[in-house]
């Protein structure tokens, strides 16, 4: 695969030329934020640091993490963004909402077109193509994926999630040949088609599928690949970034962009871990118009700088193994304990409760186990329960049971993550 058919330059450089590209890159977007950005200024002032001690990206460990559990107390005391915003919010094209709540600016700029194409072109995303997409556009997810597609010449067919018999005759019609969504709905969609008489390779003219936004099991990479000839790979969504890592073919991890630096620190010190060891994954991005200096994802990831037979030589994480802090993604939505707690705080009948997600299959199932009073209307509360939880957070309860008093630990978690991640 020669270089430049799915890459540039910047993907190929060897590790002394990329360490001289990342010590730059990083030095002048820590002075552009502490100039720029006040909330950058306050961390790196509160600890002593200013941009001319930043001289290596092992540097970095002088500035704080901020927590993305934290952010949205941050843009609560500064609208909008906490301070982070390093241009005046007028000049902005977009700002989304992300679960928390928080308010993520969009601007289309280099950062953005420098990431965009890579990832969907290295998986058989091509110019012309039509590719539908079947993530919110209530969320940046859905926005970024198009905004990507169309940086790549593609033609977006945006169908969002549900009535799959629409899907496959969209799919079918308009001999879709490109799909972006989570692996599950994709699956949904296949097993639909097959119920109405289609023969999916036969019939339909799909090859490529970039799935993310939940865990992509290898048993169900097996089935998409061998039993329906489709090219697959996952992508890493981070809202404030876009799409900062994807697959190449060869399917050994995800792919640093080359717009940003990716740290694996020691979640409780910030200290920077080598290759192997697992830890939590900060990001700088290369972002003039919302530098988020060392922003700790709470995702937990092991990364390997080893060149990858793609011909690329850009570290590779090996895949998101986990979660530290409180927030949970669930369906591609993360949930934060403390919603959860201001939401069940309205029903007085509920004593106690416990939110927990599991995995059914291909897909996230969210639980709600709850003590309650005596002659609480048990009916009543759980519908009330999930319309809450669907208005807030935006992710629909899949089951509510209620337990004996007692049952659920004084010093239980309010959400507890069940999922395998191995």
């Amino acid at each position: 695969m020669p270089p430049g058919e799915f890459f540039d330059e910047k993907d190929t450089l060897a590790s002394g030329e990329r360490a001289e590209y990342h010590r730059d890159r990083v030095c002048a977007i820590v002075r552009h934020a502490y100039d720029n950005a006040p909330a950058v200024k306050a961390k790196m002032d509160g600890a002593g640091v200013r941009p001319e001690h930043i001289r290596t990206v092992e540097d970095l460990e002088k500035i704080p993490v901020t927590k993305k559990d934290n952010l949205a107390q941050l843009q609560k005391e500064s609208p909008f963004f906490g301070g982070f915003l390093a241009i005046p919010s007028e000049q902005l094209d977009k700002i989304f909402l992300s679960p928390g709540p928080m308010y993520v600016p969009f601007k289309d700029s280099p950062f953005y077109r420098g990431q965009a194409p890579r990832g969907l072109h290295s998986l058989g995303f091509r110019e012309g193509d039509r590719v539908v997409t079947t993530f919110s556009y209530s969320f940046i997810a859905g926005h970024y994926v198009d905004f990507s597609l169309r940086c790549l010449g593609a033609t977006v067919v945006p169908t969002g999630v549900g009535n799959t018999e629409l899907q496959v005759e969209v799919m079918h019609t308009l001999q879709v040949a490109g799909f972006m969504g989570t692996p599950s709905f994709l699956m949904n969609v296949i097993r639909k088609a097959e119920e109405m008489g289609y023969d999916f390779r036969r019939d339909f003219s799909l090859r490529a599928a970039l799935v993310g936004a939940e865990r992509y099991p290898p048993e169900l990479r097996r089935v998409f690949e061998e039993d329906y000839g489709l090219a697959t790979g996952e992508s890493y969504g981070i809202s404030e970034f876009g799409m900062p890592a994807s697959q190449c073919p060869q399917n050994k991890g995800l792919h640093i962009s080359p717009e940003l630096l990716v740290e694996i620190v020691d979640p409780s010190t910030g200290k920077q871990l080598g290759p192997g060891e697992e830890g939590e994954v900060v990001v700088t991005p290369f972002n003039d118009i919302y530098p988020l200096i060392r922003y700790a994802t709470g995702d937990l990831s092991v990364y390997t700088d080893e060149p990858c037979a793609c011909g690329r030589t850009t570290p590779r994480l090996t895949g998101i193994l986990g979660r530290v802090g409180d927030a949970v993604k669930v369906r591609a939505v993360f949930v934060h304990p403390s919603q959860l707690e201001g939401i069940l705080s309205r029903f007085p009948e509920v004593a106690r409760f416990q939110a927990r997600v599991g995995r059914d299959k291909e897909r996230d199932v969210l639980t709600f186990v709850l003590e309650t009073t005596q002659g609480a209307d048990r009916e009543k509360l759980s519908q009330s329960l999930r319309d809450n939880i669907k208005g807030v957070c935006s992710v629909a309860v899949d089951r509510v049971e209620f337990a004996d008093p007692g049952a659920i630990p004084e010093d239980r978690k309010t959400l507890v993550d069940e999922r395998p991640w191995d």
